[in-house]
């Protein structure tokens, strides 16, 4: 929907970015890709949902890999297709979301639990 003129990112840019962001998104030639590891299928559901509410305010729709305790998502502009700057606004934005902790903001608010029988998306520790 957007009129403006979209530039393609080539490999080099692309994992620069990977880089500077210190994400963990990769670069497959095709893709930029990340793994999120939930603990559960209603936590897996509950991230797919909440990556489908980005993207839809967003209108930049990722490719979903969906199982048990896990959710792959794959951006690529597929209009243009290549790697562009709504891939990386889109990559960042879920990382932020998916990834947010209250707690490491020093909110009271206490954040899910480590117990299996309440906890959400796995952190690296």
């Amino acid at each position: 929907m957007n009129a403006k003129e979209i530039k393609i990112f080539n490999e080099e840019e692309i994992n620069e970015w990977i880089r500077n962001t210190g994400s963990e998104w990769s670069f497959d030639g095709k893709w930029i890709r990340k793994t999120y590891k939930t603990h559960s299928w209603k936590s897996t559901l509950m991230v797919v949902n909440a990556i489908g509410h980005l993207a839809e305010l967003a209108w930049h729709h990722p490719d979903l890999v969906v199982s048990y305790a896990f959710v792959e998502v794959k951006l690529m502009n597929h209009a243009k297709k290549g790697i562009t700057q709504l891939d990386f606004d889109l990559a960042k934005k879920i990382d932020e979301f998916i990834l947010w902790n209250p707690v490491e903001e020093g909110l009271s608010l206490e954040g899910t639990p480590d117990d299996p029988r309440f906890a959400y998306v796995k952190r690296k520790k």
